[in-house]
């Protein structure tokens, strides 16, 4: 693993918005008009939301739904600005034909007076007014173009086409408690585009018009005319309903045309949206300034209002202006191409986590963990002595391996670590402790059992392995629950508990297990030197090779219940061979004899030969009472050769009766030889001979 780091050139984990620094944002969806918030509405938003962030390639960002109505969106680092934009941007795209244009007027404070404000005299004020200007750059098909500015630094205004009177008396400041509002309006039948074309103002629009200022807001309904501001907030227009809805955009990029200097934005339609823009691009070249312009409208903001001079057919549009330019261009082109949100939402809450703060969880959480381990290493040292270096040992491993993997998830998976991540990786010292305490434990009670330590280090881990495993097969369980049914900051956690798992089992049974049975060979460790963990008498063990008496007594007696059992079970079948034997003797006679064989009185024979049978039975019982005698001769022979053995190997420790693992098994089958004895001399006779 650290070969593969090696190659990638990858050493370090990546880490989570907790640990270095980032961004969550809260964004709560409005109503509807039946004052709910759809759960299919709200889960589309999260995938268009997601397909956004996505595209700015960083990593660990979440999306995820709060409750009923809201969504948050957590990304570490990155432009807290840009990011705010583009997940609370509804991206709401149309293409409106303009009817007027103008300079918007300024909000102004009402200062108090006591001298009456002049009577309106229907002709507009200076600030109000408007002032002659060239005309817009034609557009070209494909490539359209916004308006220019002026000398002054203002964008300029093509000529407005004669309108309607406007109403008398043109009040120049809004009422603070006026609200524009669209209105119904009468248009002429046929298609959508054609009606949305044939759009003609009332002069309640004209006079919402002239009263509007860029800081209020118009409801942006695209069946309805809309009153709407550039970017700058310095121009403002006057539109028709939508002829071009952005759901007909299937495509959107950003870039630099050839021959141009500045970033433009790319729109490609599908087939019904390319035939109605070729009709709409038609229709408005026919017209004077400034009805020969069309607006493309985002979010209610005219970000340009291009004028046309011909159709324009191919299905291709591009967008630019003053506005447009890198950054703007491909966070326009971004939210475009993944569609526009379903609902509108407001932010609730921006909580931003700063990369110091970071940092220092992030130092806290090594912190603790290194005091984990050290706790861990002093206590097997204390209670394990010497053997807690195979503690230690185990536990840099298992800290080594899940560090590689981590590393790696997060350059081919994309895994982050975060807080509640390190939390579980600190657990995980307890699971791996867990397992080789539980191992050693057995080993321990191996050796207070008289065994040698080679043989308490592999009947240790055939008791162990099995808790061993099944541990951790639980602790797995857990972390699988967790991750699917827990929120996303505690899968960081369900996540690492269960990969620290997986890594505890590889451990234990591919290092520490083998380390055991190297160590066992080593004169230290063997020969229980009192520091090594092992020691006979600070065990309270007997000695190597010694037997317990009680336990020799209960094997003799159940080994004579069972050859009790064998023998009874050996009569029976002597005597029923016995008595297949006389019936088929019997039976053969009567053949001979030229009688019918289903005639004899097969109850009669064994009568007569049942004197007979008796005799042999108890015959047969006395040679194995003989039999039983012997065992307990050979038992107490045996008892004497394991004294003797013991005497010798408490002394002389000789090493050579270690080369078998399982030595002290065959030892305690060296009490079962004489159920081995009684089988060779087996006194089955040939039932046929007998007979």
């Amino acid at each position: 693993m650290f070969g593969i780091m090696a190659v990638n050139g990858t050493w370090l984990p990546r880490l989570g918005l907790d640990l270095r620094g980032g961004t969550t944002i809260t964004l709560t969806a409005s109503a509807g008009p039946d004052g709910a918030v759809s759960q299919e509405a709200l889960e589309q938003a999260q995938d268009i939301i997601r397909q956004r962030v996505d595209s700015l390639g960083v990593g660990e960002v979440e999306v995820t739904t709060l409750g009923s109505n809201q969504i948050q969106v957590s990304m570490p680092g990155g432009d807290t600005d840009e990011m705010l934009r583009l997940v609370g941007q509804t991206a709401q795209l149309g293409f409106r034909p303009v009817y007027s244009m103008d300079y918007a007027a300024q909000p102004t404070e009402p200062v108090p007076s006591s001298d009456p404000s002049p009577a309106p005299t229907g002709e507009p004020s200076p600030g109000a007014s408007v002032s002659p200007a060239p005309e817009s750059p034609q557009a070209s098909a494909p490539q359209t173009s916004a308006p220019g500015t002026e000398g002054n630094g203002r964008p300029a205004l093509p000529a407005a086409l004669p309108t309607n009177p406007a109403p008398e008396p043109t009040p120049t400041t809004p009422p603070e408690d006026y609200t524009p509002a669209p209105r119904p309006t009468e248009v002429g039948q046929g298609t959508p585009a054609e009606q949305a074309m044939d759009w003609q103002p009332s002069q309640e629009d004209l006079l919402d018009f002239q009263m509007y200022t860029c800081d209020q807001d118009f409801p942006d309904v695209a069946d309805q005319p809309l009153i709407s501001c550039d970017p700058t907030g310095q121009i403002k227009y006057l539109l028709g309903p939508t002829v071009i809805p952005g759901t007909m955009v299937t495509d959107a990029s950003s870039g630099i045309p050839q021959g141009q200097l500045n970033y433009v934005v790319n729109l490609e339609f599908n087939a019904e949206g390319a035939d109605r823009f070729a009709e709409v691009t038609g229709r408005l070249a026919q017209n004077p300034q400034p009805q020969n312009q069309f607006a493309i409208v985002l979010d209610g903001v005219t970000i340009s209002a291009p004028s046309v001079s011909q159709s324009i057919v191919g299905g291709r549009a591009t967008i630019d202006g003053s506005g447009i330019n890198q950054q703007t261009s491909e966070e326009l082109a971004r939210v475009l191409r993944y569609g526009a949100l379903p609902l509108e939402f407001e932010q609730s809450g921006v909580d931003t986590v700063s990369p110091t703060l970071g940092g220092e969880q992030l130092r806290a959480g090594l912190i603790a963990g290194a005091i984990g381990m050290i706790l861990v290493a002093a206590y097997c040292l204390l209670y394990y002595r010497l053997l807690a270096f195979v503690v230690i040992a185990t536990l840099v491993v298992a800290a080594a391996m899940t560090y590689a993997v981590m590393v790696l998830l997060g350059a081919s998976a994309g895994f982050a670590l975060s807080l509640p991540g390190i939390a579980g990786a600190i657990i995980a010292i307890g699971t791996t402790a867990d397992s080789f305490i539980i191992y050693f434990e057995r080993i321990r009670d191996e050796a207070r059992e008289g065994r040698t330590l080679r043989s308490a280090v592999e009947l240790g881990w055939r008791n162990a392995r099995r808790t061993v495993v099944i541990a951790d097969v639980v602790s797995l369980l857990s972390a699988v629950v967790l991750f699917f049914l827990a929120i996303a900051s505690v899968r960081g956690f369900a996540f690492t508990l269960g990969l620290t798992t997986l890594i505890d089992l590889a451990v234990v049974f591919f290092f520490t297990k083998p380390l055991m049975s190297v160590l066992a060979r080593t004169e230290y460790f063997g020969r229980g030197h009192k520091w090594s963990g092992l020691d006979r008498e600070r065990l309270g063990a007997a000695a190597v090779g010694a037997r317990d008496p009680e336990k020799v007594k209960a094997r003799k007696k159940a080994r004579a219940e069972r050859l009790k059992a064998e023998k009874l079970a050996r009569k029976e079948e002597r005597a029923a061979a016995r008595r297949e034997a006389k019936e088929q003797r019997a039976r053969d006679k009567a053949i001979a004899r030229g009688e019918d064989p289903d005639d004899l009185d097969l109850d009669a024979i064994e009568d007569e030969d049942l004197d007979e049978a008796d005799v042999e039975d108890d015959e047969l019982d006395d040679d194995e009472l003989e039999g039983d005698n012997l065992d307990e001769d050979e038992l107490d022979g045996d008892e004497d050769d394991l004294d003797e053995d013991e005497d010798l190997e408490a002394d002389e420790f000789d090493e050579s009766e270690d080369d078998d693992p399982e030595d002290d098994e065959l030892e305690d089958d060296e009490l079962d030889d004489a159920d081995e004895l009684d089988e060779d001399d087996d006194r089955d006779e040939p039932k046929g001979g007998r007979a």
